[in-house]
């Protein structure tokens, strides 16, 4: 385990998640109810070209969740998160590391989405409109799941939830945080594939140490 002070966690819920008498709903009730907002979304222009909107996959319990910038054609093809090339990686990348240092979850212990919900022309980069219009989705899963630690893949998902214009080499491997919650910056999966990347693998790989060493230990 790396002697790194963890982040203080402070998370403040959103006051319209609260029920009667200030209870709270249980996460998965919260998650449905969000899906069912969003329905057959045509806020942006993004749902033009999709097959699937594709929400997000794991257990709203989660302790971790991951957070890419838009699915890709398998995703569209198939309506869940990460199931591609690049999918692939981050499963192994999850399942490997956690078994490497101990700690007794896999893949489906987590909680994966994007930004946006729908997939780009071509695999683009979304738009600030689209992740602007989309986002609040997004932001609504975060609060309802209140994970100990996010993980935010690529610049693009970085600059959205991180509010800022820093490139995610200037930024990944330092804490942050969003609405009170430690968020980690990592590179995209699909940034690593490349043959030329094996520093950026090693750097992923001890980014994705520290946040499963904090939200489990």
């Amino acid at each position: 385990m790396s002697d790194e002070p963890k982040p203080e966690w402070n998370y403040r819920p959103s006051a319209d998640l609260a029920g009667d008498a200030g209870s709270r709903p249980e996460p998965n009730v919260i998650l449905e109810k969000i899906q069912q907002d969003m329905g057959e979304c045509t806020r942006c222009v993004l749902h033009e070209g999709r097959s699937k909107i594709v929400f997000g996959s794991g257990p709203a319990d989660a302790k971790v969740v991951f957070v890419g910038e838009g699915p890709g054609a398998d995703e569209d093809a198939q309506g869940f998160p990460f199931v591609g090339r690049a999918g692939q990686l981050l499963t192994q990348m999850i399942n490997n590391t956690a078994t490497g240092e101990g700690i007794p979850i896999q893949r489906d212990d987590v909680y994966i989405c994007n930004v946006v919900k729908c997939r780009p022309p071509g695999n683009r980069a979304p738009e600030p409109d689209e992740m602007g219009t989309c986002g609040q989705f997004l932001e609504r899963q975060l609060d309802a799941i209140r994970p100990r630690a996010i993980c935010v893949l690529g610049g693009t998902a970085a600059k959205y939830l991180l509010d800022t214009r820093e490139g995610i080499t200037k930024i990944r491997g330092a804490w942050k945080e969003w609405h009170g919650i430690p968020v980690m910056p990592t590179f995209h999966p699909s940034f690593l594939l490349r043959a030329y990347n094996k520093e950026g693998k090693r750097q992923a790989w001890e980014d994705l140490k520290k946040v499963l060493h904090y939200a489990y230990d």
